[in-house]
């Protein structure tokens, strides 16, 4: 089998599902996981109209990246149904409300650990195995966005953070046997997430989604 496997965590919106476009529209086929069923039958519909020839195509996974046996069984049907994974790209997020520490909300800071630290740190084992049986080697891609340190932004920045710091040990340790980890900051777009941290902002001098994610697609 030629065809490529990608696993696009956090696919319903933003770069996520983006990418997970750009990377069907390229023909691989794309396991795209999201909570949002809406936002995955919308990215599947977009590819659907493309009509592109040579299209892949996608397997919508509506689940929580925060459910332990939700993703070891998503892994575990991967490894069954392919036996790897070309390429992981993990932009799962949560981005908590803008908030001075001493409002910090405990549920915020709670669902900030829990989907931007925890998971990361628990599905990186799961995927390593499926990436290094890629035949040609696997890639794991991680969006920066460093924040840590900001003021109102603590929730985020320091879970945002922590979870860079596990892709960048990962990346460290994995620089002689792989599989390949690949960390870039995008340029500013008009996402929601962006939308939270800078309200007013002027959209349109924001970078298109399409168009980061088709360049980060290459830099992989």
């Amino acid at each position: 089998m030629t065809q490529k496997i990608a696993l696009v965590t956090g696919a319903s919106r933003g770069l996520g599902s983006a990418m997970a476009e750009q990377l069907a529209l390229r023909g691989w086929h794309v396991v795209a996981v999201a909570r949002t069923v809406g936002g995955l039958e919308e990215l599947d519909d977009r590819v659907k109209a493309a009509r592109l020839p040579g299209a892949g195509a996608l397997t919508l996974a509506p689940m929580d990246v925060t459910n332990d046996d939700a993703m070891r069984h998503l892994c575990r049907s991967i490894h069954d149904r392919w036996g790897h994974l070309d390429l992981w790209v993990h932009t799962a997020i949560h981005a908590a409300p803008l908030a001075p520490m001493g409002s910090l909300d405990a549920k915020d800071w709670e669902k900030s650990i829990a989907t931007n630290t925890r998971a990361t740190g628990l599905l990186i084992p799961m995927v390593e195995p499926l990436l290094h049986a890629a035949p040609d080697g696997g890639t794991a891609f991680f969006p920066d966005d460093p924040k840590g340190g900001e003021k109102f932004h603590g929730a985020y920045g320091a879970t945002k953070a922590a979870q860079m710091a596990l892709a960048r040990s990962w990346q460290a340790e994995a620089t002689r046997h792989g599989p390949r980890v690949v960390i870039a900051e995008p340029a500013a777009m008009p996402t929601a997430t962006r939308a939270r941290f800078h309200p007013g902002e002027d959209r349109a001098k924001l970078a298109d989604i399409r168009s980061e994610a088709s360049r980060l697609l290459d830099l992989i």
